[in-house]
């Protein structure tokens, strides 16, 4: 998708992917008041990104490094994942899972939280997303979920930053007519949104074949 720096969540998908995706149901975590609840399954230009679930206010603090988990584990055991999605969730090759996993400081607390992408094997296409907090206890308590395609989460500078891919009725699962990038902040023990970026995509540059142009030098 050359032009438009778009994340994992839509890169070089193809039918493979969209028969993934098909695969897995749509779930949402709620949020702040007016939760959206759960979704209707399949993409569409009105989707959303899932709202957070409360969660008790921790210390405030600077977060040190965390113990390396096991997200395939702490996904697998999570009750609020969908049924469908851990059942989709298999190894690419060998014991290699299509997972990413990031830990930064996102809830104010004493510990790092962990940000796991789960997404399709080959096509990286995101399926879902979900925000870890350590508890006092050494266990982990999920704080954000999203479960649409295609969805991927990074952490900005102490905030979440969720893109997902829109799409109209006639689009590929390779090429969505845009993307929703929403920020998120930490603020009295849940996740609110604190900005809203959408971007609607180019449909005259082609697949991004052919050679860039040559550099240009200039002298004084």
């Amino acid at each position: 998708m050359a032009g438009h720096g778009r994340l994992r969540a839509g890169l070089a998908a193809g039918s493979t992917a969209a028969a993934g995706l098909a695969a897995f149901g749509l779930f949402c975590a709620g949020c702040s008041s007016g939760g959206t609840g759960t979704r209707d399954e399949g993409p569409a230009s009105t989707q959303q990104v899932a709202r957070a679930a409360p969660s008790s206010t921790v210390p405030s603090g600077t977060a040190k490094p965390s113990p390396r988990v096991n997200a395939v584990m702490l996904v697998k055991g999570d009750p609020k994942v969908s049924r469908q999605l851990k059942e989709g969730l298999k190894p690419c090759t060998g014991d290699e899972y299509p997972v990413d996993t990031s830990y930064g400081s996102l809830t104010d607390g004493s510990e790092a939280d962990v940000v796991v992408n789960v997404m399709t094997c080959g096509d990286s296409v995101g399926v879902g997303t979900y925000v870890y907090q350590r508890r006092a206890d050494g266990s982990y308590g999920n704080v954000f979920a999203a479960e649409v395609p295609a969805v991927y989460s990074t952490i900005d500078r102490g905030d979440l930053v969720v893109t997902t891919q829109v799409y109209g009725s006639k689009d590929s699962v390779t090429y969505p007519s845009g993307e929703d990038v929403i920020t998120y902040h930490w603020t009295s023990g849940r996740f609110t949104e604190t900005d809203r970026v959408h971007n609607d995509f180019n449909r005259a540059v082609g697949s991004g074949e052919g050679d860039l142009p040559a550099p240009q030098t200039t002298q004084n």
